[in-house]
């Protein structure tokens, strides 16, 4: 069955907020918390010319979304994407809905002049770590660091 990517609206929240709650029960940095991820989510949908939220539907059924921010990158002197949110139901993986996601969200930053997409992912998730590098991401030498407020 083929898979479908299209921009999220308001009534798929339930189901993007289960999805990033599934992403982040898997990251050490995170943890699931359904209103914060609503009000994410909602803030994102509002801002459809500077913020992506892509759904990938196989069989009408949501399975699967990326989110994108652009950001202005000094070292590019143009816009850059942050890649966000980027999950995969887990009965989904390995059948191209991943790569499906990435390519509808880096065609979106390529309409938006976007030079750089970036993202983060957890050092402790083998098989994300893996699929970026087959995706033809690149690790670099940055560290991230946070404050929260």
């Amino acid at each position: 069955m083929d898979v479908r990517i299209r921009t999220a609206c308001a009534a798929d929240l339930p189901v993007l907020v289960r999805l990033v709650g599934e992403l982040f029960s898997i990251e050490a940095d995170f943890r699931p918390d359904p209103e914060k991820q609503r009000r994410g989510l909602a803030l994102m949908l509002a801002d459809p010319a500077s913020r992506a939220v892509l759904v990938a539907e196989r069989g009408g059924e949501v399975v699967g979304m990326v989110t994108g921010q652009l950001v202005v990158s000094t070292a590019e002197g143009a816009p850059s994407v942050l890649v966000e949110d980027m999950v995969v139901d887990a009965a989904s993986r390995g059948g191209g809905v991943g790569r499906a996601l990435l390519a509808a969200v880096e065609s979106w930053a390529a309409k938006r002049g976007a030079t750089r997409l970036q993202l983060l992912a957890d050092r402790e998730n083998a098989p994300a770590l893996a699929f970026y590098a087959r995706m033809g991401w690149s690790a670099t030498r940055l560290v991230c660091w946070r404050r929260s407020r």
